[in-house]
């Protein structure tokens, strides 16, 4: 008696949640999610093979990439589209987005950052540690090691550039991050985004009035309204703009409340092409949905605007459309239109500092950051 009492105990106590491929735990009701499903012997082997491809490609840590990018960019272009494999993701979105090159040119500094560095956002960060992706295992438990590294990336960010601090979308942002490189990597990553190592720079996301937001959600608006006359009528006609439903698609590049699998596959894109595939898919969630948009009232409209269907979020089908959408000539003469009325939102000396930054020289690193956008 005594013996099947501890034996049910002992069984009780590692009784684990069902989590889904990405770690994220499964609702009861989704238990049989297509996208969790065994595989078939014929898709697993589709995926070997596209590893393979894709180690050739990028060599050994990467020793092979600039090469071959210079080679074949209409190759890596094509398979970053297709979808990274998940086992090398963390290391492509470093290549992709110039931070390993940081990571290189400047060792020692995010440890300062961390460690010997204290920042006015503290408080903040720890407030909203447990807000961010808190359904996925690695962040849920208070103060485990997921939430702790949360909080040193923000923390050591927030001190690396005071002039933007912390803002509560970027914990997204360096929470997706997290789940496919360490610390140090997404430190760096976040520095290439926002300073812009490859792309326009991103802090005015998060600069205090959000100005970068501001044009983009004036641009996006011109946008619906040339690709999607209609349903751009209606939406003026409900009272309704972007700034309603698609403020957090830029803040967070679709991180926060969008299904995981999509998110990972508009990050592929989003860090080898940039901010216009935020656009695109955006357009295309909109275009796949316009017959029942068109429909709705305000009431209606704003909750389906915050809510797509599952059909929508599918992203073998979301994506081709959202290709095949132009928006870049559009988008540089909407950012000019933007500029003559607004000002420019970013200075492009950032990269010219990102250059200069010193690897031998940690102390200044807090001076540095206080700089880099003066």
């Amino acid at each position: 008696m005594d013996k099947k009492k501890v034996d049910e105990h002992e069984a009780g106590s590692v009784a684990l949640p069902k989590v889904d491929r990405f770690g994220f735990v499964k609702p009861e009701a989704n238990s049989a999610d297509g996208l969790t499903r065994s595989r078939s012997a014929f898709e697993y082997e589709r995926e070997e093979r596209r590893i393979r491809k894709w180690r050739k490609m990028i060599g050994v840590g990467g020793s092979d990439w600039k090469h071959y990018l210079r080679r074949k960019p209409h190759v890596v272009k094509r398979r970053i589209r297709k979808g990274i494999p998940d086992c090398l993701r963390g290391l492509v979105w470093q290549l992709i987005s110039g931070s390993r090159d940081l990571l290189l040119m400047n060792p020692g500094v995010y440890e300062q950052l961390v460690i010997y560095e204290t920042s006015s956002s503290e408080l903040d960060i720890i407030r909203d540690i447990s807000r961010t992706f808190p359904s996925h295992v690695f962040f849920q438990k208070r103060h485990g090691p997921g939430q702790r590294s949360l909080y040193n990336v923000l923390k050591a960010y927030s001190v690396f550039d005071r002039e933007v601090g912390y803002v509560q979308g970027m914990g997204f942002v360096a929470g997706l991050l997290l789940l496919y490189m360490s610390e140090e990597d997404a430190f760096w990553l976040l520095v290439a985004l926002l300073k812009g190592a490859v792309h326009a720079p991103m802090e005015g996301l998060y600069l205090v009035g959000l100005p970068l937001v501001q044009q983009y959600l004036f641009q996006f608006d011109h946008l619906v309204k040339d690709h999607l006359p209609k349903l751009g009528e209606h939406f003026a006609q409900e009272m309704i703009n972007p700034s309603m439903y698609a403020s957090q698609w830029f803040i967070t590049v679709f991180s926060y409340s969008f299904p995981f699998h999509l998110a990972l596959r508009i990050w592929d894109v989003f860090l080898y092409e940039g901010v216009k595939i935020v656009f695109k898919v955006g357009l295309a969630l909109l275009k796949y949905t316009h017959d029942d948009l068109v429909k709705l009232p305000f009431e209606k409209l704003i909750h389906a605007l915050r809510n797509f269907p599952e059909d929508a979020m599918n992203p073998d089908t979301l994506l081709p459309m959202a290709y095949s959408i132009k928006v870049s000539k559009h988008l540089d003469e909407l950012k000019d239109e933007y500029e003559k009325h607004h000002g420019k939102v970013s200075d492009s000396r950032v990269k010219q500092k990102l250059q200069q930054l010193s690897a031998a020289d940690t102390a200044s690193i807090q001076l540095e950051g206080q700089q880099i956008c003066d």
